[in-house]
């Protein structure tokens, strides 16, 4: 029987007492556990498995050098590489089933830093007196569990005891759980938004009958980040990106973008793409009175206690349309973008609060501006993006590309 190994990452010169009882802990569950002390200064009060030398020289420096600069911050800095290397050697080698972190803010950013680039699916733990900072680090695409350790990690008492025996038994549980089937069919992600529900859900429809497995990522800023660094790693077969409302966000200001490498990652693997403009009609914030006073009084609507959207102008919807143009035009492979001309989310249809056809035109000016002379194929709807004319055609020409992609790389 093969025993399951869980790394444990700390600095074990604060936090010696409380690795060792974790220690214990996992392989009173029946797993193995490997210390890697990330710590800097004081001696470790349990003996690593991997030192902290071992850890510096993984990222091709000395714990010596680290420690007499006398910069904390940069030092954690390398001991979170040193850490994320010898991770990534450990579970590419099959040496790793699991990890786990506790600390505070110190050990929160080492193990936020180690863990960043681990597998999606693969266990990763961290207990911290930071969740809310770490999981704000980790935004887009990673899967850590967070665990709020409660009471300060100061110490083995009543609190931090049973915190950490269940830290140990969460994680041992993760790594001895079965392991989840892997689809057989082709991947396509997809973006959606409360407002372009009912058309991208028509669309992820269409896919499904024509045997591809839909997964849709809400375009909530963190969504688009998760979308574009999974593609590549989960082997995406195309990706129906709809709802580019964030980018919106990002060029005029709003809360809830989605960062520069949004619209990008699909165009630079070449993984055929049909892409739209639901949402650019709007930039989101949170509740009303949070709204910047420079933005005047402009149309907006209270989609909620906790969202406020603004209708974005022409001249800011001629800058995102040449935003979105410039990025789907940097695509080396199969890329579609089609346009609703009758509203891009369900808020702008004629009669809505966001109707306003002079910004419309703006956005499909910025558009053409930015697209002219790439390879992109542009189709113009006469319909709204919910309307289920705009999802099967949306959905047939996905099917087209990929098929005619598909055919290519066999040949």
């Amino acid at each position: 029987m093969i025993v399951p190994v869980v790394a444990l990452v700390g600095t074990l010169d604060t936090k010696g007492d409380e690795y060792a009882y974790l220690r214990d802990r996992i392989r009173e569950a029946g797993a193995s556990a490997l210390l890697i002390d990330a710590g800097l200064l004081g001696r470790p009060g349990v003996t690593p498995d991997i030192t902290r030398h071992s850890v510096a020289e993984a990222a091709g420096r000395k714990i010596a050098d680290l420690a007499a600069a006398g910069d904390r911050a940069a030092a954690l800095g390398v001991m979170g590489e040193g850490c994320q290397a010898i991770l990534a050697e450990l579970v590419e080698s099959g040496n790793c089933s699991g990890v786990l972190a506790v600390g505070g803010s110190g050990g929160t950013s080492v193990a936020v830093r180690a863990f960043s680039r681990l597998p999606f699916g693969f266990p990763k733990m961290i207990v911290s007196t930071q969740v809310a900072s770490a999981g704000g680090a980790l935004a887009g695409g990673s899967d850590v569990l967070l665990m709020s350790s409660v009471a300060d990690i100061a110490g083995l008492n009543r609190l931090t005891r049973r915190v950490l025996s269940n830290a140990a038994a969460a994680i041992v549980g993760a790594v001895g759980a079965p392991p989840v089937p892997g689809g057989d069919r082709s991947l396509v992600f997809a973006t959606m938004l409360g407002l372009t529900t009912t058309g991208v859900t028509a669309a992820s429809a269409r896919l499904q009958e024509a045997g591809y497995e839909v997964v849709t990522f809400h375009a909530t800023g963190e969504g688009g980040r998760t979308m574009e660094k999974l593609i590549g790693p989960m082997g995406v077969s195309a990706t129906l990106d709809l709802t580019t409302v964030e980018i919106a966000d990002e060029v005029v200001g709003g809360t809830k973008p989605a960062g520069e490498d949004r619209l990008r990652m699909a165009g630079r693997l070449g993984v055929p793409q049909v892409v739209s403009t639901g949402g650019t009609d709007m930039v989101r914030f949170g509740p009303r009175d949070s709204v910047p006073e420079h933005f005047g009084n402009r149309v907006f609507h209270v989609h909620n206690d906790l969202v406020t959207l603004m209708r974005t102008s022409p001249e800011e919807c001629l800058e995102v349309g040449r935003v979105i143009g410039a990025r789907l035009a940097e695509a080396v492979g199969p890329a579609v973008l089609i346009i609703p001309m009758r509203g891009s989310s369900a808020l702008a249809v004629e009669g809505a609060p966001f109707h306003d056809p002079l910004a419309d035109a703006a956005l499909v000016e910025g558009l053409r501006e930015s697209l002219a002379g790439s390879d992109a194929e542009v189709v113009r709807l006469d319909t709204h993006i919910n309307d289920p004319a705009f999802s099967q055609a949306a959905a047939n020409r996905l099917l087209t590309i990929s098929e005619r992609n598909d055919r290519a790389e066999e040949e």
